[in-house]
């Protein structure tokens, strides 16, 4: 049996399985979930019907699936205003920002092309009608509203989150969305630590500007030139620092930061539960960690930046790389004799 096996058929999360939350579920299964998905209980939420197919045709994949075509929202309402725009991801139940995206070359995309009433719901309503007492995994691309999502669960269900992901602006798309330092202020003073943070790039051109290019040049010529941070994909895990973190809480953490490739923390976890709890599981976790750890290191793709920068640092101290010479000493033979022949 795999270790992850082991862990999903623990009597800890076979008792109380996995809870995935992806609010803004349009594109489907987010990757990462695909070693869970079997053992958990996933909530999608969409109000855009136009790309929800592809998570209901992956329903199979999970232990239970609960799709809602609503709206989430972080106030007691029931419906709101959803503006669908040219691109479907780009919607959003906030209107967006035309004057911040004129400076933007893809500001076309967010041009809304019909404004419909839409229902809505909360997080708190969902999860107390399900009777789930917890979130373990939260992904959220809600188009703006992110943190105000989040924040709308609790400070008691916010400490119980292994893993949240956000998808937070850093330019001025939506009319007043949440931005990237915004996230990362609240995540950090609640005892998360940033796991990875990938920044998304737009062409700053004005509107104006832009279409004084033919389509040919816009598709095939702008994506080559230089681009500027626009939106941001960040990941956050628990540190699991406060004294209630059941042994549950641990055996799931690890699975999940193995999934993520976050080896280091994964073993951390796996000592820290040992020394807490007396269950032998903890002492193979920590012995896979290791041995992950260990198997890192025969991937040469990763050293390429290291040399790369050792190279770089080289040459800045002025060490420049030279054949060797030799020197013959042609006073060694007589002018009327040959010197040394090569063979």
């Amino acid at each position: 049996m795999k270790i992850l096996d082991k862990v999903f058929h623990h009597p800890e999360l076979i008792k109380e399985p996995p809870v995935l939350m992806d609010v803004g579920a349009s594109s489907g299964m987010n990757p990462q979930w695909r070693a869970l998905a079997r053992y958990s209980i996933c909530l999608a939420f969409d109000p855009d019907d136009r790309e929800m197919s592809a998570t209901r045709q992956q329903a199979s994949a999970y232990k239970q699936l609960y799709v809602f075509d609503r709206a989430v929202t972080d106030q007691p309402v029931t419906s709101t205003t959803l503006y669908l725009t040219q691109d479907a991801p780009c919607s959003s139940l906030l209107p967006p920002d035309s004057t911040g995206l004129a400076l933007w070359e893809f500001s076309n995309r967010f041009a809304v092309v019909k404004q419909t009433t839409i229902p809505t719901i909360q997080l708190q309503t969902v999860m107390a009608q399900l009777g789930l007492q917890r979130i373990d995994w939260f992904k959220t691309d809600s188009q703006g509203t992110d943190l105000r999502i989040f924040q709308s669960l609790g400070e008691d269900l916010i400490s119980k989150v292994l893993v949240s992901q956000f998808e937070p602006g850093v330019i001025d798309a939506y009319q007043g969305e949440d931005k990237l330092w915004t996230v990362m202020d609240f995540m950090h003073k609640h005892g998360f630590w940033a796991s990875d943070v990938k920044i998304k790039n737009a062409v700053r051109m004005h509107a104006n500007v832009s279409k004084r290019f033919t389509l040919v040049e816009r598709k095939y010529v702008f994506p080559m030139l230089r681009s500027s941070p626009g939106w941001a994909e960040v990941t956050y895990l628990n540190s699991l620092s406060g004294d209630s973190c059941t042994k549950r809480d641990y055996l799931l953490a690890w699975a999940c930061a193995s999934v993520m490739k976050q080896h280091g923390f994964a073993m951390e976890i796996a000592c820290k539960a040992g020394a807490r709890f007396q269950d032998a599981i903890f002492d193979d976790l920590e012995i896979a960690s290791h041995a992950a750890i260990r198997r890192s290191c025969l991937r040469f793709a990763q050293y390429v930046p290291l040399l790369r920068r050792a190279f770089n640092r080289w040459k800045r101290l002025g060490f420049h790389w030279q054949y060797p010479t030799f020197a013959v000493n042609e006073t060694a033979w007589p002018k009327n004799q040959a010197g040394p022949q090569a063979r």
